[in-house]
């Protein structure tokens, strides 16, 4: 997709914007203008090169950072799987072979630790995941900072605007 965004969207869009302008100038050649007192601003083929590889190279630093935030998501689950094995290993399978007492006893240690620590690393795990969705996707996807202010759907201002 890199290509596609480097060099053939830049050439469609001048083909588009040139278009554009020839048939602005048939109409104002026919009298439907406004002849010379447009004001429409002309980009040249290489100022949209340069917008385009702009947006190119935010576009491909925003699938690294999507692809970091994963692997860190994924390191977490990791860690919260060998935690697991090394606490059922030393807590339960060390006590198993003693007696009845150590391995009720090493039952405790390994539910309170694995309560403690893997529990609550699960909890910090849904809440980077749910931080991530919120944050980098969706701000990613939906959120432009072009200066227009944010107004909520509001069904009390639609039907006040109806009325």
């Amino acid at each position: 997709s890199v290509p596609v965004l480097l060099l053939a969207k830049p050439y469609f869009l001048s083909q588009q914007s040139h278009t554009a302008v020839h048939h602005h100038s048939e109409d104002a050649e026919e009298g439907h203008g406004h002849g010379g007192d447009d004001h429409d601003e002309e980009h040249g083929f290489g100022e949209i090169v340069i917008h385009q590889a702009i947006e190119t190279i935010e576009f491909v630093l925003g699938m690294v950072s999507n692809t970091a935030s994963y692997l860190r998501l994924w390191a977490l689950s990791l860690a919260h799987s060998e935690l697991a094995t090394v606490f059922w290993e030393k807590a339960m399978l060390s006590t198993l072979n003693i007696n009845w007492f150590a391995a009720f006893i090493g039952y405790g240690v390994f539910a309170g630790v694995t309560f403690g620590v893997l529990l609550m690393m699960d909890v910090l795990e849904c809440f980077l995941h749910a931080l991530r969705l919120h944050w980098v996707e969706f701000q990613n996807k939906f959120f432009k900072a072009d200066g227009v202010r944010f107004s909520p759907y509001s069904f009390k201002q639609i039907i006040k605007d109806a009325a």
